[in-house]
């Protein structure tokens, strides 16, 4: 089920001998919010890095090399999607950008042979006290990674 506010856009890949250049996000794309800061994450085969909830940063996730499984839950007051799930699987193959607004929990899991490479441009600096955590395993989210 798609969740209210999260977004998949397909994303170029541009091909030639020499090798590839792959778009992410442009300050002028009509769904630009605002720059806070990119950074890049690792994830192991088969590894989980689950759950985060962020109050007011919105994350733009790419996923340039590898796969990775993005799950989103969404337990907000009044949501008209509250209670519901969206997965997304996305890598070189189904090059995506996935928009992930505040107050959803997402988490992420790594699921190539080798390791995935995840770039988020994320719409404010980071802050540790905006954001909170939850156990993989959390009762309190309907998903068994």
């Amino acid at each position: 089920m798609q969740v209210a506010g999260v977004s998949v856009r397909p994303l170029r890949i541009l091909r030639d001998a020499r090798g590839a250049v792959m778009h992410m996000l442009r300050s002028d794309a009509p769904h630009f919010k605002r720059f806070g800061e990119v950074y890049f994450s690792v994830i192991a085969p088969g590894a989980v890095k689950a759950w985060k909830r962020h109050r007011r940063v919105a994350q733009n996730l790419a996923v340039p090399v590898g796969r990775v499984r993005i799950v989103i839950y969404d337990d907000r007051e009044g949501s008209a999607t509250r209670g519901a799930l969206q997965e997304i699987v996305t890598g070189p193959d189904d090059y995506a950008l996935v928009s992930i607004p505040p107050l959803l929990w997402y988490g992420l899991q790594g699921i190539a042979q080798g390791e995935s490479l995840i770039a988020n441009c994320a719409s404010e600096p980071h802050d540790p006290a905006e954001s909170e955590s939850a156990d993989p395993a959390s009762a309190s989210i309907p998903f068994s990674w």
